[in-house]
């Protein structure tokens, strides 16, 4: 359930300018996290990461809940991305600073992604949605 939890915040962050034509008073909460932005991308990003190589490492769950693994990797997916998204500047000047090559691929990879960066928003609140939906569904079978 914390993953569907974590993954609609990361969903709200990453898309403001859905969330302000929908409510216009959270333009000040946004600013508030505005400068943690890219500390925010840069855990989920990895944490995205880190969640498909485990649902790599347990393709075995494919035999057991199908619909659920899919969703796991579905969600991880996402995290990585947006996250990838939100924290591309720190990365650049974390991890990729001396190297001008993998910035050029990292910044042409934003690039590719970055139009499609609403859609990947809406899609995270709905996977994240059902994340929460099928942790209950799943506990309770």
């Amino acid at each position: 359930m914390s993953w569907g939890i974590s993954l609609i915040l990361l969903s709200i962050i990453a898309v403001p300018s859905l969330i302000l034509s929908k409510k216009p008073n959270a333009k000040e909460l946004l600013e508030k996290i505005e400068p943690y932005q890219g500390w925010i991308g840069l855990v989920f990003c990895f944490w995205g990461v880190w969640g498909i190589i485990s649902a790599i490492l347990n393709l075995g769950w494919l035999s057991i809940a199908p619909i659920l693994w899919a969703t796991y990797l579905a969600g991880n997916i996402l995290s990585a991305l947006l996250g990838f998204m939100l924290g591309i500047g720190l990365i650049n000047k974390l991890f990729l600073s001396k190297n001008e090559t993998a910035k050029a691929k990292a910044e042409e990879l934003r690039a590719k992604i970055a139009p499609k960066q609403g859609k990947l928003g809406i899609l995270g609140l709905a996977i994240g949605t059902w994340m929460i939906v099928a942790s209950f569904i799943y506990t309770i079978a």
